[in-house]
């Protein structure tokens, strides 16, 4: 049942993981003014005479995010049409249409408007929640037809997750923020910050405050993850969420603790 708007779906998800990526390279290669302050255009040109590298990774970076954008539009059409039975679905149709026309407001804002921090971070994070929309539309058409009824939660625990799920957001905000403020090697240890420079700065603040909020975040996912397998282990698609949750966290603690700890090691060494 619906095999092509399952296909569109697992399509759309890559799709908006490989914009993330390319969001992501653009940051680390500066390229962010490789086509000027002018948007959608490039220099003012449909496709841009320049062969810099910057205007080249920021040009297939909007072309890609254009892209992507219109099969979600399509995405959130088809599973409303399709999936209108299954109550959740008109939300996150609607939600999914929305973020990703924010998503492109924030980035023409930050080229035409200059490259805030702020804006650059919030950016980053639209674009995350953008595709969560599209994998929990991805995953409504995958379960319809053979989906288990949703398992019965107590308010505390509902409000329990909703608050996780928006101090996790904050904490995606916060180390967004750190890669665009240059704050990723403002401490030099871990999980203890030794500053870079004598006096503490913004950077190293900033660094604290994200390692302090994403530790946090570990211990409240274990938490979820104790709390779900305690009262709810009847529900597989609560206990198993809740493991992936925490598997995923400490993949992604593992890779930032790297991140500063390597070039450490690196230099020691010669």
């Amino acid at each position: 049942m619906n095999r092509g708007l399952k296909f569109f779906g697992v399509l759309t998800s890559l799709g908006m993981i490989l914009v993330l990526l390319q969001g992501a390279i653009v940051t680390k290669t500066d390229s962010g003014d490789g086509c000027g302050d002018t948007w959608p255009l490039c220099f003012g040109e449909v496709i841009p005479s320049s062969t810099a590298l910057a205007t080249l990774i920021e040009y297939s970076h909007r072309l890609v995010s254009g892209f992507v954008g219109l099969l979600v539009i399509i995405l959130a059409i088809w599973s409303w049409k399709k999936l209108s039975h299954v109550k959740e679905t008109n939300f996150w149709a609607l939600m999914a249409v929305l973020f990703i026309i924010f998503q492109g407001m924030m980035g023409a804002a930050a080229v035409v408007f200059g490259h805030s921090n702020i804006v650059l971070a919030l950016h980053f994070g639209i674009s995350a929640i953008s595709l969560a929309t599209v994998v929990i539309l991805t995953i409504l058409a995958f379960e319809d037809g053979h989906n288990p009824p949703a398992p019965r939660v107590r308010k505390g625990f509902r409000n329990y997750l909703f608050f996780v799920l928006v101090y996790a957001y904050l904490v995606i905000y916060t180390g967004a923020y750190v890669k665009h403020t240059g704050s990723t090697y403002a401490c030099t240890s871990f999980p203890f910050c030794d500053p870079v420079a004598s006096s503490m700065t913004l950077q190293t603040i900033v660094q604290i405050v994200h390692r302090s909020a994403a530790i946090l975040l570990v211990v409240l996912l274990i938490i979820l993850a104790i709390k779900a397998i305690r009262y709810y282990r009847e529900s597989k698609a609560l206990t198993v969420c809740a493991w992936i949750s925490v598997a995923l966290i400490f993949i992604q603690a593992t890779a930032g603790v790297l991140i500063v700890m390597l070039p450490q090691y690196y230099m020691a060494t010669l």
